[in-house]
């Protein structure tokens, strides 16, 4: 431990465990993890939806169909860039499918998430753009609570380092056998640290929760639309995720040049983001709120249509089950000035779209 660690206390333990047995069943801190993230992207997703004038219920159809797609993207693409880990000598290939054990790729979660995303966008007549731009931020931080689930395993960390927050990493072993090291399945039993390093995990945890904040205040300054609020989070994401490969130690192909094929894709991706952002900027404002509405379905007007996005931005609608705004209500709360009876409300078509998401 370093004077450093010493004298402020601020080494950040190691879980002794990652797994709980509940019977014959056991419980992984990766995959609550996972869970946790995808529910909050769902969640959030469908509010900025709402906020931007779609239909409540969307974002959560489209997952059905994108997040079992990115679940197996995100594994191909770790198999493929990690397959000496399954096809070396001494290794076993089944092991592929111990999806439990972690190895998940975020490029190919987002790549094939994002081909069932448009496989549930064009069933529905949506725009897939509009889609990406809602649940953008939601994604980022889904991304920033799975890396939790490395710490909890015990992976992906970084170089050693003297920093008083470094990472303490333990020896865990067989809890049936503990003169048998393990892995993930393993439980500290002497939490004396093999070494002190980079607390990689957390250095992304707090880069996607920035990027995220990023995004949804670009988003209400500039009115992003066409998929360029999602280009962000990209652009924002694979900045960070440079820097933070190029500390860690974990085995990693090595196409070119010796650097880590995550910082070669990082780059791409990068610079792909960056592109989409300029050349979108031709595409004009935000997609108009009645483009949002699933094809099929009765068309609003467009002032009814603003006005249900300013409200579920605002938290103020005031919706019947019928799906209307409540009558006599102002979107400030207060009652509307007095009208002559029997003399209906005019509805305007021209007014601006409300602003972008609120929350």
């Amino acid at each position: 431990m370093t004077y450093a660690a010493q004298l402020f206390h601020t080494n950040i333990p190691s879980p002794v465990r990652g797994v709980w047995e509940i019977g014959p069943v056991p419980i992984r801190a990766y995959a609550l993890c996972i869970i946790a993230g995808i529910i909050i992207a769902i969640l959030w997703g469908e509010r900025r939806w709402a906020a931007r004038g779609g239909e409540r219920g969307l974002i959560t159809d489209i997952a059905v169909f994108a997040v079992p797609f990115g679940l197996v993207g995100g594994r191909l693409y770790h198999v493929m860039t990690d397959w000496q880990r399954y096809f070396g000598a001494g290794n076993d290939p089944l092991d592929v499918v111990r999806i439990w054990d972690g190895g998940l790729g975020i490029w190919g979660a987002i790549a094939l998430g994002a081909v069932g995303a448009w496989i549930a966008c064009r069933r529905r007549g949506i725009p897939l753009p509009a889609v990406a731009d809602a649940v953008a931020p939601g994604i980022v931080v889904a991304q920033g609570i799975g890396r939790l689930g490395n710490y909890f395993n015990q992976e992906l960390y970084g170089k050693e380092t003297s920093l008083p927050w470094g990472l303490e990493i333990y020896q865990r072993v067989d809890p049936d056998n503990p003169s048998r090291p393990a892995g993930v399945d393993g439980v500290a039993v002497d939490t004396t640290p093999l070494a002190v390093v980079h607390p990689t995990f957390l250095y992304e945890l707090l880069w996607c929760l920035g990027v995220a904040v990023l995004v949804v205040w670009a988003d209400r300054r500039f009115r992003l639309g066409h998929g360029r609020a999602f280009a962000l989070y990209v652009a924002g994401y694979t900045a960070g995720r440079f820097w933070i490969e190029l500390l860690r130690v974990d085995e990693a192909w090595r196409p070119v040049l010796d650097v880590r094929i995550n910082v070669w894709t990082a780059t791409a991706v990068f610079l792909g983001a960056v592109l989409y952002m300029i050349v979108a900027r031709g595409r004009g404002p935000r997609e108009d709120p009645a483009l949002l509405a699933p094809a099929g379905a009765p068309a609003e007007a467009p002032a009814q249509a603003a006005q249900d996005s300013a409200d579920a931005e605002a938290g103020t609608t005031g919706a019947d089950p019928a799906g209307g705004t409540a009558a006599g209500e102002g979107q400030d709360g207060s009652p509307p000035a007095d009208e002559p009876a029997g003399e209906p409300e005019a509805a305007s078509g021209t007014d601006e779209p409300a602003p972008g998401d609120q929350r």
